[in-house]
């Protein structure tokens, strides 16, 4: 409990990430603050970099999936309220109430402009009691050098966030459905419905900092979770296929095909000359091939025999993968898990549940 109050308070936040966040604003704040000089022109009454930057660099490179972060945000949240405090300190000269309004209406500017960013209301601040080198800069400040630091830092930080293979600017992808009709993935079709989560934001009336898109994607992994941990005494190995039919890597095509049809089978795991797996085909990646099943076979989903069965739900409702194959530590072939196996284990487990209920 000592040290309860160094706990991340974000949720996902791990120390790979906040090191990261160091890195990226070290770089950010510092490239930013010389690109800017090289482009302005040094000097003394020079404001290379407005302090706002710092607070957008915190968000850019510690919380990239905020919808308070992306580039629109920091741009324009901290461009238009930069003109706005110019603006209101050009008609009201008293500080005190200039800086309030200055506040008051860069929030407005900024929700209808759909670009709210926290530090803009200090970029407006700025703008009010920024003293010497921002009255001279007038209504020049919000464009240089407000702007030109912002677009500067997320410029880095898209470039910072490529490299470090992180998803920005965020973009939520939902689940697509792979057979390409107007029908909602599988995974979609269940449970609870985006206007349940419209109704509970509504109930709730409060705003929160995660994007609705992202709030779906978590809803719906909690809930993938909790039944996974309600059913963690069903492993692979109680349902999985022992007898499992595979091809070896330099079969062709022909044969391989022959195999699927003769089993009534949809997914063969291919090995290699070990009895080791290398990958799958199925009649998909075969109607491509022209030599051996190795020049097309894609890569296999694969579990432990200790895997709980249900943890394979979103491999197996992807709308691509058939089956999952179950291996050893050294990918030897143990066993095999089709839609049709973990469904039928669903259903008895569904049928046990109620059995207990009922009595």
């Amino acid at each position: 409990m000592a040290f309860r109050l160094f706990v991340p308070i974000l949720a996902g936040a791990t120390l790979r990430e906040r090191l990261l966040a160091c890195i990226g604003a070290t770089i950010g704040i510092a490239l930013t603050g010389l690109i800017s000089g090289l482009a302005m022109g040094g000097g003394p009454h020079v404001a290379l970099l407005v302090a706002p930057m710092g607070a957008s660099a915190v968000l850019l490179f510690a919380v990239p999936a905020s919808p308070l972060a992306q580039p629109w945000s920091i741009i324009g949240g901290n461009s238009i309220s930069a003109l706005v405090g110019v603006t209101v300190a050009h008609f009201i000269h008293d500080p005190v109430m200039a800086s309030g309004l200055a506040v008051a209406l860069a929030i407005a500017a900024m929700s209808f402009t759909r670009c709210l960013h926290p530090p803009g209301g200090a970029a407006a601040l700025t703008a009010v009691l920024g003293g010497p080198a921002v009255i001279s800069a007038g209504f020049l400040f919000p464009f240089v050098p407000v702007a030109l630091n912002s677009i500067i830092l997320v410029t880095l930080g898209l470039l910072f966030h490529r490299l470090a293979r992180r998803n920005y600017p965020h973009v939520a992808a939902p689940p697509a459905n792979s057979h390409g009709t107007a029908d909602p993935p599988a995974q979609q079709r269940v449970g609870f419905r985006p206007e349940d989560i419209d109704a509970a934001l509504t109930t709730l009336d409060e705003t929160f900092d995660i994007g609705r898109e992202d709030l779906e994607r978590l809803l719906r992994q909690v809930e993938l979770q909790a039944m996974v941990r309600s059913h963690r005494t069903l492993l692979c190995q109680d349902i999985m296929s022992r007898d499992v039919v595979s091809v070896p890597e330099q079969a062709t095509a022909d044969e391989a095909r022959r195999q699927l049809l003769d089993h009534n089978i949809r997914t063969l795991p291919v090995v290699d000359a070990d009895a080791r797996l290398v990958g799958a085909v199925g009649l998909r990646e075969l109607t491509k091939a022209t030599d051996t099943v190795k020049s097309v076979m894609s890569k296999a989903g694969t579990a432990s025999p200790e895997t709980p069965a249900m943890s394979l739900l979103p491999v197996l409702t992807d709308g691509r993968s058939h089956a999952v194959v179950i291996v050893d530590g050294e990918r030897r072939i143990l066993g095999l898990i089709t839609q049709t196996d973990l469904l039928a284990a669903a259903a008895r487990v569904q049928a046990a549940d109620k059995g207990l209920a009922a009595a």
